[in-house]
Order: structure tokens, then C-alpha cells, then sequence
């Protein structure tokens, strides 16, 4: 509910919830000015600059008139605010499911169908929604093809271009330039977190599989990261704070970055971790810091491969795993490449590009 009142600070425009009584700022409401000579309707973007705008800019008079409330700011402009728009505004700022930690005993990640997803608007929301909610789905029924991988990509964003092309194979090679293009297991971990910025989203297409071994590994890092919080608050404190460095070189390349191990966002939530024991470095810290540190990285390595939280499974032919890179690590079991072929495909999108599609198709009218 919205009201105005009329006290020693001048007017004010309260927003009274289940969290209590709350003041809108001025400033606030002026930026979420909806009026035409202040918003341009096709772009949605401001026609005026609120960076230029007084800090004291104040509410003058103020009156609620039926199911929105009026206000005459202290620059001249007035508006009217829908209580609607403005409920929108505050109640849903991101738009999309929230995060949905999971352990092993989840099972398999969900399946989806490819044939659905790329014609039916409703499918391909459902799977948006899941992988939104889950980090992770494993869309079925994709021809075994060289290349379909790039097609399922592009239903759910842009393909992003690296030094290791649009399209990469994942399959035992003579001479490497990275462990993945070998028959070794490969722990849970993160591609490329050398990189700025780090691939949000991969892809992974099984064209065949004819080996016993190389099981697909996902690990859910919000769900690990509790633990380890659970745990040792200040060893996780320790790996979200503590810049590394990572670093992948080759004949061709060499990319580094820095950062912690464990990612948080604006509001102090772990998003994923950047990791790869492969690839990282620890700065110089003190003997007892350093003691600390490995310590948490130690249980954090244990907590990843523990079967209460990993999960394995066969990629069958035809099956595209899709993850948040840095949410859902992802690793494989060994394989005797003697034994038959096993030829995955893969590729990156960025993370936004989802949640973008999830929005629109979550718009009233669309399905």
C-alpha cells in the first residue's frame, strides 16, 4: 500500500509492507519518471541526465488518487505513479527464478526436448525456468551431428567466440594443449576463469560414446558453498576475499586473471566459484594466512567430489548438457580411449542472454 504524509521532513511517499513502513526517496521516484518528454516509449531510455540532478531534490505536494499517487517534485516536473508499476518496480527487480541449491540426491539433471524447445515458445520457457532455477538441463533428441550444438546454443543465446573457436571438440589428441583433449578424469571445475569475463554458460554436445568410462560430473557450488559456510565461516570468508591468480598459456596465448575463488554478487550472495586446480596461483600471504587458506581450499576440494553433492551420468548420444559455468562445475571420469570413441562438441554463451529470453517470454500477451 501506498500513502503520503505530511511531517517535519516535508512530504513523503510510504510504501507500507510485510517488512513494515519504508520511505521512497525523491530521488527514486523521479528516476522511474514514465512521462514522455522524460522516457523515450520505443527504447525505453531517459531522455534527461538524473546524474545532473540536485541531491535535495525534494516532494513538494503529493496526493493519492485512487489506485496511484500524484507528485509534484521540487525541480517543476509532476507525475502521476500507477501503484501497480511501482509494486513491479520494487517487488521483482531481477525478473527471474531464484537460484534452487541442490545436492546429489536431485538426480540427473532435467531433460528437455529438442524438438519442443526449438519450435514451442511454452518449451523453451519451461526449460529457461529449470536452468534458471537449477544452473543446469540436458536437452534430448539433438541430431548426432558435428555443429548441432551451435544451433541448440543460439535458441537460448549468442554464441561467444574464444581462442578455442565457436565450436570445440572434446576427444582424445595427440599432443594437447589441455587436459580436456585427453582420456585423464578431470575434477570439478571452471572453465576458462582465466578469461575476463569468464564464459557464463557452456554447452556440451555427446555425438558418441563408446566407452565404459568418461561419465559426465556436475556439482552445484551454492549448494557446496553453504556447507563449507556451515562449516569454517572464516576458511569461506578467506576463499571469497582472497585474490588468485589464474593462468592458462599455450603456443599462441597467454591469458591471465585475478580473483577469488568463491563469486558474490551485488547483495553478498555466492553466484559460483572460479576454479580450477589446474590453473590457479596464490599470492604471496603470510605463513598462518596461507595455513588458513589452504585449509578451506582443502575442504572445499573434498565437499566437491563428495557423492552427497556430485552427481554422475552418462551423456548419451544426442544429449546437449547445459550449465552455468561458474554455478554448475562440470568434470568427467577417465576413459580408455582404446576401448571406443568418445567425441563430445561443445560450445559458450554469456549468462545474460537466458534470463533476457526468460523475461520476455515471461511478458503478458507473448504465450
Amino acid at each position: 500500500m501506498i500513502s503520503v504524509d505530511i511531517n517535519s521532513n516535508g512530504v513523503e511517499v510510504l510504501l507500507h509492507d510485510v517488512s513494515g513502513t519504508q520511505v521512497l526517496p525523491p530521488l527514486w521516484l523521479r528516476e522511474r519518471s514514465l512521462a514522455p518528454d522524460q522516457m523515450d516509449a520505443g527504447t525505453q531510455q531517459r531522455l534527461v541526465d538524473p546524474h545532473r540532478w540536485s541531491a535535495d531534490l525534494a516532494i513538494e505536494a503529493a496526493e493519492v488518487v485512487g489506485e496511484a499517487v500524484h507528485v509534484h517534485f521540487s525541480d517543476g516536473h509532476e507525475e502521476t505513479f500507477a501503484f501497480a508499476e511501482l509494486a513491479r518496480t520494487l517487488g521483482m527487480p531481477d525478473g527471474i527464478p531464484a537460484p534452487m541449491p541442490w545436492r546429489a540426491d536431485a538426480g540427473r539433471p532435467q531433460l528437455h526436448d529438442w524438438d519442443a524447445v526449438r519450435s514451442e515458445p511454452k518449451a523453451l520457457l519451461d526449460a529457461l525456468a529449470d536452468f534458471l532455477a537449477r544452473g543446469t538441463i540436458v536437452v534430448a533428441g539433438v541430431p548426432s551431428e558435428p555443429g548441432a550444438v551451435l544451433t541448440v546454443a543460439e535458441r537460448f543465446g549468442i554464441v561467444r567466440d574464444t581462442n578455442w573457436g565457436r565450436l570445440f571438440d572434446v576427444r582424445s589428441v595427440p599432443n594437447p594443449n589441455d587436459l580436456a583433449y585427453t582420456a585423464v578424469p578431470l575434477g570439478p571445475h571452471t572453465d576458462n576463469p582465466y578469461r575476463d569475463p569468464t564464459p557464463g554458460i557452456q554447452l556440451l554436445h555427446c555425438l558418441v560414446n563408446e566407452t565404459s568410462g568418461g561419465l559426465s560430473t556436475l556439482v552445484d557450488a551454492i549448494a557446496v558453498t553453504d556447507q563449507l559456510r556451515h562449516e569454517d565461516p572464516d576458511g569461506f570468508e578467506l576463499l571469497a576475499t582472497v585474490p588468485v591468480q589464474f593462468r592458462f598459456v599455450d603456443a599462441t596465448d597467454d591469458l591471465r586473471y585475478v580473483r577469488p575463488v568463491v563469486m558474490r554478487d551485488h547483495a553478498g550472495q555466492v553466484t559460483g566459484l572460479a576454479y580450477s586446480p589446474r590453473l590457479d596461483y596464490l599470492p604471496v600471504m603470510s605463513p598462518a594466512d596461507t595455513r588458513a587458506y589452504q585449509q578451506a581450499r582443502r575442504r572445499l576440494s573434498e565437499l566437491l567430489v563428495d557423492p552427497e553433492f556430485e552427481i554422475k551420468f552418462v551423456l548419451q548420444p544426442g544429449e546437449v548438457e547445459m550449465f552455468d559455468n561458474s554455478r554448475v562445475l562440470h568434470g568427467r571420469t577417465g576413459f580408455d580411449p582404446h576401448e571406443g570413441r568418445r567425441h563430445l562438441q561443445g560450445c559458450y554463451i554469456d549468462g545474460d542472454a537466458p534470463r533476457s529470453r526468460y523475461r520476455m517470454l515471461k511478458r503478458p500477451g507473448v504465450l
